[in-house]
């Protein structure tokens, strides 16, 4: 018996009698089993392992789980059934200790998957059963519902159509338990976009839903041929149509559409979805270490997905991934030399060492109050004036179909705010002064687009709390402002700016409105403050999106345009604080994101940087955020392990998570819907190092060093067009510097080097 064996056994006599019930209840389930002597299943394992090919085993594990299936390599290899000592049971095909192929999972609950796993998910077609009856049968991406599916609900409501991670989303048919029925569009499971809803009367409401009520131009029909067109609204000042009867029906029909609210669809609300206390890719395999491996490692455990249990680590635990998943030894890769713990590099030219990251001082909060006595307050007064009047001026229920007429740089409003007030405008503390809409209605039908609620807007900007005054103006001389629970940021500009933004209007709003996932700005006013007096000061400025309004610290800001003239911040690591905006030269790290995003963002970008270069813009830049989610108490970033290197890892087509917790995202599908493009969005951040000979290379080489982060970003500075300034500042600095360094260029010729320096700073996870 070999070293080996016998530590196995011996592990295996200290644990069998608290694995009796473990071992009664694989009984029932898998009939009685005979465990032969361990010395003849150690020489039948060793002859098979020297046979290279997988055996059949019945094993209980040292943590008391339980395993009968074949085996190879101390890993489940094909067909094998496992039983967790919680009741969880998986039955099916194995690759390699994942469960890789068809196969069934039950939980203790009595729900169950049975169909296609990937890499430890329910990934491909499947049908799950849930314990209070529901069933689902169709495509899974990593345990999510994504594709096409049909559900029925335990209420006995059932849906069929198409599904994005978990949610109703694309076109679909719901049917309630009474009969009525939806065919339609859908969008995080509501009904969302243009559908139909029958009620088993025959009346039928066809139109734009919204939030899974009607909403916009829609038309109710009765059975008797009789119909109402309008625009719908749960709000009934919005709420206008006409009513055309039938030869058959009253003409004078005594209706409300706001029944259609509160009576007609009272009764259909959508049956929300079966939660599960844990995902398959989430149980944890107890498996010993690879028999080609040195004897004598503690055994660890390992998710079906292949991933180490967390659990309590020593720092550098996680890198010990004995996966068994190609001919390297277990027992080597969990090998590191000192040089390689302590970040060390022999490369010619690398730092000798990679100092522990830690997180920017803490500061105050950004921004200094603008209370009576500060130079701005008046002005702030009368920005305040004006978006109240502005926001809360009565207008029709504008279509997103605007005229051209709408776009007309003429197309302004001008109204005097006298301080005694007047026939629109209320009595005020300030000094007389004059206030302009620039397209009222673009802007009020952006907010909209963008989903701004007009009383939240109003209470943010003109609520009794003060805007604050960002510390020093820009590189432009514009001064920011920041409303006081952070969601908006105003931004003063030049003459210049205002006529390009009016110019890109009508382009604009397009694209926002073709786009939702854009990365572009998001706009939702243009003002302009006249004030009276000799001076006849006129101060415009720009209402925005403030891109860090957040629930999560940010902790590190960079500010990347793909250039490295003057691309870095000119404080030392000791002044850097959490609100300091790093730039291109500044960038340590290179950003991981799973497929499904990478790949929307590089679509998004490239239809950004088109509507850009379109429109001669040049000089912008990308934004971005971070949250690092572990930190000691300290303030020292933690890791989340090393990065497998490009030689050693599997070659499947498997879904990958970044990390065990991302799981724990899947568990609560409503946190799906706060993740959008650029916002909140959980990636792994690599750190990177540059050679001390390539001080400007503008992205450093990769340490395979892992930091699991949330991300924000959005591309900013979009006023700025090629102006005559800016050739003359080409033409200057491409003298004396090299041309491609600098950020003046042509606009095509920015557009692609943007895009190119993304698509090395950003990549897939693998």
């Amino acid at each position: 018996m070999s070293k080996e064996q016998s530590t196995v056994f011996r592990a295996w006599e200290a644990t069998i009698r608290k694995t009796q019930a473990a071992k009664k209840r694989a009984n029932s389930i898998f009939g009685t089993i005979s465990i032969a002597h361990a010395e003849d299943d150690n020489d039948d394992e060793n002859d098979n392992r020297n046979s290279a090919e997988p055996f059949h085993a019945e094993k209980i594990l040292p943590n008391g789980d339980y395993y009968t299936g074949q085996w190879y390599d101390n890993f489940p290899q094909g067909q094998g059934k496992y039983l967790w000592t919680d009741g969880c049971m998986y039955v099916g095909e194995w690759y390699k200790g994942k469960t890789m192929g068809r196969g069934r999972f039950s939980w203790p609950s009595g729900a169950t998957y049975e169909g296609e796993f990937k890499s430890g998910y329910m990934d491909g077609i499947g049908t799950y059963t849930g314990s209070n009856g529901a069933t689902y049968r169709g495509q899974w991406v990593m345990n999510m519902k994504h594709g096409h599916g049909l559900k029925y609900f335990s209420n006995g409501d059932w849906y069929d159509g198409e599904w994005r991670r978990g949610f109703q989303e694309g076109n679909g048919k719901y049917e309630w338990k009474n009969g009525n029925h939806y065919v339609g569009e859908w969008k995080n499971g509501l009904m969302c976009g243009k559908g139909s809803f029958v009620w088993t009367n025959g009346n039928k409401f066809d139109g734009n839903w919204e939030d899974g009520l009607p909403k916009g131009n829609g038309t109710f029909k009765w059975l008797d041929g009789s119909f109402y067109v309008g625009n719908w609204s749960k709000d009934s000042s919005e709420q206008n149509g006409t009513y055309y009867p039938s030869d058959s029906s009253v003409e004078d029909l005594e209706w409300d559409p706001q029944d259609v609210y509160k009576v007609h669809l009272s009764d259909s609300q959508v049956c929300p979805g079966e939660r599960v206390s844990i995902l398959p890719s989430q149980k944890k395999l107890a498996v010993w270490n690879s028999s080609k491996g040195g004897g004598g490692e503690k055994p660890r455990r390992m998710s079906v997905d292949g991933r180490v249990s967390v659990g309590i680590e020593r720092a550098f635990d996680r890198m010990n991934m004995w996966e068994g998943e190609d001919n390297t030894s277990a027992g080597d890769r969990g090998r590191f030399s000192d040089a390689d713990l302590l970040g060390l590099q022999v490369e010619e030219g690398v730092p000798k060492m990679m100092p522990i990251m830690r997180l920017p001082k803490a500061c105050k909060r950004q921004g200094e109050t603008i209370s009576k006595g500060h130079k701005n307050y008046e002005l702030m007064l009368n920005l305040q004036l004006g978006i109240r009047h502005s926001v809360g001026r009565p207008a029709p229920s504008a279509s997103l179909d605007l005229k051209a007429s709408a776009f007309d740089p003429k197309e302004k409003v001008w109204t005097r705010f006298p301080p005694e007030g007047s026939k629109y405008t209320p009595p005020h503390q300030s000094t007389e002064f004059r206030w302009k809409d620039y397209c009222p209605l673009v802007f009020r039908t952006l907010r909209k687009l963008f989903k701004v609620d007009p009383a939240d807007y109003m209470l943010s900007i003109c609520g009794n709390d003060a805007l604050r005054e960002l510390s020093s103006p820009g590189k432009s001389g514009s001064f920011f402002y920041l409303t006081n629970d952070d969601r908006y940021m105003i931004k003063t500009m030049k003459k210049s700016e205002a006529k390009v933004l009016i110019r890109m209007l009508p382009a604009y709003y397009n694209h926002v409105r073709s786009y939702e996932n854009t990365l572009v700005t998001k706009f939702y006013g243009l003002h302009c403050v006249k004030l009276n007096g000799t001076t006849q000061k006129k101060v415009r400025f720009i209402i925005m999106g403030n891109l860090f309004c957040s629930e999560y610290t940010i902790h590190r800001r960079f500010d990347l345009k793909g250039s490295s003239l003057g691309r870095t911040t000119d404080k030392p690591e000791s002044e850097i604080e959490a609100t300091t905006i790093l730039k291109d030269l500044d960038l340590n790290f290179i950003f991981r994101l799973q497929k499904a995003w990478f790949q929307e963002f590089c679509r998004q970008v490239d239809r950004d940087c088109e509507l850009l270069e379109q429109e001669r813009i040049m000089d912008y830049s990308l934004l971005v955020g971070l949250h690092f989610r572990e930190v000691s108490p300290n303030g020292d970033l933690i890791t989340s392990g090393m990065r497998t290197p490009p030689g050693e890892t599997e070659n499947d087509d498997g879904p990958r998570l970044s990390r065990a917790d991302m799981d724990q995202l899947l568990l609560d599908p409503d946190m799906w819907s706060r993740i959008k493009l650029g916002i909140n969005m959980p990636a792994r951040a690599e750190r990177t190092v540059r050679r001390s000979d390539c001080e400007y290379l503008l992205v450093g080489e990769p340490t395979g060093e892992l930091y699991e982060v949330v991300m924000f970003f959005g591309i900013i500075d979009i006023l700025q067009d090629y102006d005559i300034s800016k050739k003359l500042e080409h033409a200057y600095k491409s003298i004396q510097y090299d041309p491609t360094s600098i950020s003046a260029v042509d606009p095509k010729q920015y557009s692609r080097r943007f895009r190119d320096f993304l698509l090395k700073i950003f990549e897939e996870e693998i």
